[in-house]
């Protein structure tokens, strides 16, 4: 191991612990709402920080890279087409979830539907967060940790007892950040993150292209520019990871679910201080969308020319980084790793346990005529998070197993929670005389179908498209049930506002300058710009 490269990691980390302490020296987590939701406090930045790194995580770095390098940039649609679903979401959703006072996503649900819907959804968040969230990330770290400081060299030990090693030793680290600092840390950490992934993106790229131009930029850059241009182009043919087409479909769905009904993201935007903060907030995590494929596509593009062959795609990122970034600067990305695997962990953690004590726990404590005082209610949360922790922590080191890319397998097995919550939301904001018997209907008929054709059916069609024709059976078959057995009472909206609504004013200009430089990233990396 470079001991260089470890004391420049210590280093970084260090810093982010330090600053993240001192900010939150003075706080204090005796009640849910500063635990979970910061008492609602947040700044833009703050909230745009939390946002942006909260999703970029080592799963989307380990991920996207590994597809950028084994196919080409059709996988940077999952990022940038993220703008359009977050615009939406900002311009439509948040005022409502601001209005309404709501500290979970399933609040919504049990308000629309009754408290069995909010009970059932929240029950499909928790089993998605421990079997797919909070292991992808989990492993993603190990991944890279692993590549980045060559521990099973060091150590003698097979890889898979290394990546079991380095599993436990993140969730250990990830668990205790969340317990001691709740919500505020995780969104102090993520904003001093946030800054760090923009120095990171562009540092690595520049060492990369140096590298392979042998020590000239610019001759690298040619290279990148000229050389297997195939691997340029994000207009995905039917035979990549993402056509196309499925931008229009499931990838827009998934998209408006994550940003606007993932509980571990949407967290992050209910603890703002006011629906100005919030929406300028999801801007600047926009723009760090746009900015984002240096750190997260570029890397594996200048891998392209480096690495013949890899036998684990995955360890693309850590293998680069570690072959051109000089010792310094390798312990300063590998911080960025770190802290990256730890905030979603951290974030997801936090998130199970708002579900869990507020929309599980605290409703069954009142229905038994012994309603528990918020000092427990925080206890049991934090048991709940060990409880999920030690859960994922076991689950992580299987995912070596899975075939056709990490980060496919996420993205496939998100297809089972995802867009199914997503369309019972969605029936919920556009009518309403639906009944809750409609939504649990719609619930399992979706993720039924959608498990049959991912498990026993093969039908040959992309799995984003499934989502998009599931999506469209599924909110006729639950308009028809409303159809035949309406509500006798329609649902009317109750508002209980805790913060400023007020919008802000230049929200629309700056929309629209987002949207402009989305639709031009993709013309750039097209057989119209670079892919010629």
């Amino acid at each position: 191991m470079n001991g260089l490269i470890l004391t420049s990691f210590l280093f970084f980390t260090g810093i982010v612990g330090l600053v993240s302490w001192i900010k939150l020296r003075k706080s204090r987590l005796n009640t849910l709402n500063s635990f979970f939701l910061a008492d609602r406090s947040l700044s833009f930045l703050l909230v745009g920080g939390g946002l942006l790194f909260t999703n970029i995580n080592t799963a989307t770095i380990i991920g996207e890279n590994e597809l950028a390098y084994s196919h080409n940039m059709s996988v940077m649609a999952w990022g940038i087409t993220s703008v359009l679903a977050m615009l939406l979401v900002s311009e439509f959703l948040m005022p409502l979830y601001l209005k309404m006072g709501i500290a979970t996503t399933p609040d919504y649900l049990t308000a629309r539907y009754g408290p069995g819907i909010g009970k059932l959804v929240s029950c499909i968040f928790l089993l998605s967060y421990i079997v797919n969230l909070l292991p992808s990330v989990l492993y993603s770290g190990a991944v890279a940790f692993n590549g980045l400081f060559h521990f099973s060299e060091i150590w003698k030990a097979d890889y898979w007892t290394t990546i079991w090693i380095l599993i436990w030793v993140m969730g250990t680290v990830g668990c205790l950040y969340s317990l001691l600092g709740g919500l505020k840390a995780i969104s102090v950490s993520d904003t001093l993150l946030g800054f760090g992934i923009f120095a990171g993106g562009l540092l690595l790229p520049f060492f990369g292209l140096r590298y392979l131009g042998q020590g000239n930029m610019m001759q690298g850059l040619h290279i990148l520019l000229h050389n297997k241009q195939e691997h340029l182009n994000s207009i995905g043919a039917a035979t990549d990871p993402i056509p196309f087409g499925t931008l229009f479909t499931g990838m827009l769905l998934v998209n408006l679910y994550y940003w606007g009904t993932e509980q571990y993201i949407v967290q992050q935007v209910l603890a703002s201080k006011d629906l100005k903060n919030c929406q300028k907030g999801i801007a600047v995590a926009c723009a760090g969308k746009l900015i984002s494929p240096l750190l997260l596509n570029v890397p594996g593009l200048i891998a392209v020319h480096i690495f013949t062959h890899l036998d684990n795609p995955a360890e693309v990122f850590p293998k680069l980084d570690s072959l051109v970034s000089p010792p310094f600067i390798a312990g300063y990305i590998a911080a960025i790793i770190f802290g990256a695997a730890l905030t979603t962990f951290n974030a997801g953690l936090n998130s199970s346990s708002t579900l869990f004590v507020l929309n599980i726990y605290k409703p069954w404590t009142e229905k038994r005529g012994k309603p528990a005082d918020e000092k427990h209610m925080i206890s049991t949360a934090k048991m709940f998070e060990i409880l999920i922790c030690l859960l994922a922590m076991f689950i992580a080191p299987f995912i070596i197993f899975v075939k056709n890319g990490f980060y496919t397998y996420v993205q496939m097995v998100n297809g089972f929670f995802n867009v199914p919550i997503f369309t019972i939301m969605f029936i919920g904001f556009v009518t309403k005389k639906v009944p809750a018997i409609a939504a649990k209907i719609g619930l399992m008929f979706f993720i039924v179908s959608y498990a049959l054709t991912q498990l026993v059916f093969d039908l040959h069609i992309h799995f984003l498209h499934i989502l998009a024709i599931l999506f469209v059976v599924t909110c006729g078959l639950m308009l028809f049930i409303g159809r035949l057995y309406p509500m006798p009472v329609p649902y009317k909206q109750q508002l209980n506002t805790m913060v400023d609504i007020k919008p802000w004013k230049n929200r629309h200009i700056y929309s629209c300058i987002l949207l402009l430089l989305m639709i031009l990233m993709f013309i750039v990396f097209s057989p119209l710009g670079l892919a010629k």
